[in-house]
């Protein structure tokens, strides 16, 4: 892979693992300064050591995002070793598999608090970097589900609809101050990482992914593309742009479909082991790698597409799909009258 002539400096929130530490992968084989954070220090040390083999520069900083000070003083620091960052990508996320009436006040908090608030953080210490010199580039990993609530998510749900407010209004302050900061958001389907493996759960059966999942490394290399992107938001995946799409025409009846599909689609047959260990309050350090469980079935492939195009697309096919129907049924009147 060819390496680019000037470097950026890209820091990565979540890196330690799944879609997060294929991400740092990707950029650090372009020949980026890459900067990771994560709470376990161990898996980024790990990860440091795999990327350094390929001759990049790589830095870490061991910090929970829910901690905004310690976010911000783990972002200094990286910015001191690396340099001044171009790129930040806000990825780290933890979820809870569970109905409302199940999980607890306080898991619902933490899951909100990384999730969420994590991302708000990270865009701010992205921000004071950036605005002190007029430029860089925020890329917020978000989710189908940023559109689409499903059974047993509700929290990540919510904060991935949380996260979408968040980026309009903050891309519309930037536009309004007509500055050379840009903010995208991704929107991701279902993805073969660690998190089925370590998320914590109130279920019957161990968690999987709704519908066939992708490898991390896709996203990686979609994000890494998108940086370099001028539109606002961007679909990945068929399911992602059926889910988004499908909840714009037709909410109650996805309502009605995720009732009946989605509680065991979100379950695999294997019985839950009574207090697995989960990553919800602190980090499983053996379970840190980029793929999951659930590669056999996983897709090594998907489209990416702009969602202001996927939009006008399906707007066009609609119409284009009305005017055949308009004119064959008025071609069938012209029929019977005669």
């Amino acid at each position: 892979m060819p390496r680019q002539r000037h470097p950026r400096t890209v820091i990565i929130t979540g890196a330690s693992a799944g879609v997060g530490r294929a991400i740092a992968g990707r950029f650090a084989e372009a020949g980026d300064r890459v900067g990771l954070i994560a709470r376990d220090a161990s898996a980024l040390q790990d990860v440091q050591r795999e990327l350094q083999a390929r001759a990049a520069q790589i830095e870490f900083e061991a910090a929970d995002v829910a901690d905004a000070q310690a976010l911000f003083t783990a972002a200094e620091r990286l910015q001191q070793r690396l340099g001044p960052v171009d790129v930040w990508i806000n990825d780290a996320m933890e979820t809870v598999f569970s109905t409302v009436a199940d999980i607890t006040p306080e898991e619902f908090h933490r899951v909100t608090e990384v999730t969420y608030l994590g991302f708000v953080y990270g865009t701010m210490a992205a921000l004071k970097s950036m605005r002190r010199r007029g430029r860089g580039r925020i890329i917020q990993i978000g989710s189908a589900l940023a559109y689409r609530g499903i059974p047993l998510q509700s929290a990540y749900c919510g904060a991935k609809h949380a996260i979408r407010g968040f980026t309009d209004s903050l891309r519309t302050e930037l536009i309004n101050e007509r500055s050379a900061i840009t903010v995208s958001m991704v929107d991701l389907p279902a993805v073969n990482t660690p998190q089925f493996d370590w998320a914590r759960a109130h279920l019957p059966h161990t968690p999987r992914p709704m519908g066939q999942p992708v490898e991390p490394e896709v996203i990686a290399d979609a994000v890494y593309r998108v940086v370099d992107g001028p539109f606002r938001e961007y679909w990945i995946g068929w399911q992602t742009w059926l889910t988004i799409i499908g909840n714009t025409v037709a909410p109650g009846y996805l309502d009605r479909y995720l009732a009946r599909k989605a509680v065991a689609g979100q379950q695999t047959d294997a019985p839950l082991v009574p207090d697995r260990t989960d990553n919800l309050d602190r980090p499983v350090t053996r379970l840190h790698r980029v793929r999951g469980s659930f590669s056999k079935e996983s897709a090594d492939h998907a489209m990416l597409i702009p969602g202001e195009i996927a939009r006008a697309a399906t707007v066009a096919l609609g119409a284009a799909l009305f005017f055949v129907i308009g004119r064959a049924t008025a071609h069938a009147r012209q029929r019977r009258g005669h």
